[in-house]
């Protein structure tokens, strides 16, 4: 029987589900590792806040934390070999490890998808000239105006997901209050000339 074991960063649990929030990718592994165990394989599960000596135990996770001070972890081993760190791999490549399935084939991605990713980065970031060097590949690879419509719009959905919520923090910590009536710009005053060339408000 394989033995997986995982070296955890520093965390109250190894379920996601402790906390102010779920986390969904800990739920997920957690829920993986589950899969394993009804197949037979021994998994066992190491967290550095409650066992800390266990870590300098095996060479290569005493390694990492000596190359990182922790920021690889956590660190996947199957009996003896490290075959993965710094994230928590999926239910495919879990299955490879031990043994249960063939290696997962690469993805493969075309060109046409590449520019519609970068597209809708590009809109997250906020990067015009980014937009306007993979508008151009993209018209250059044959990708329809619908498609990057829809990679615009996915962009757009996602920057205004992340706006949402540092705006949920920010009012989280430090309070809500009625805004000041605006005289001008965007910081509540006019705009310099410099300003309003550059575009900054």
């Amino acid at each position: 029987m394989q033995t997986i074991t995982v070296y955890d960063p520093p965390m109250c649990c190894s379920t996601g589900v402790c906390g102010p929030e779920v986390d969904p990718k800990l739920v997920r592994f957690a829920g993986d590792l589950d899969w394993l165990k009804e197949r037979g394989v021994r998994v066992e599960r190491i967290n550095l806040a409650q066992e800390p000596g266990r870590f300098v135990e095996n060479a290569a996770v005493k390694e990492l934390l000596d190359r990182s001070g922790g920021d690889d972890l956590p660190a996947i081993i199957v009996d003896d070999t490290l075959v993965a760190n710094g994230r928590y791999p999926g239910r495919e490549e879990l299955a490879y490890f031990v043994g249960l399935s063939p290696k997962p084939t690469p993805l493969d991605l075309s060109e046409q998808v590449k520019e519609l990713i970068a597209l809708g980065a590009a809109i997250g970031a906020s990067c015009a000239p980014c937009f306007k060097v993979h508008y151009d590949k993209a018209r250059k690879h044959g990708v329809t105006p619908e498609a990057m419509r829809e990679a615009v719009r996915i962009g757009e959905a996602v920057k205004a997901a992340s706006a949402k919520n540092i705006l949920g923090l920010a009012e989280k910590l430090i309070g809500s209050a009625e805004p000041k009536a605006s005289t001008g710009g965007c910081r509540g005053g006019a705009r310099t000339a410099e300003q309003k060339s550059s575009g900054c408000c």
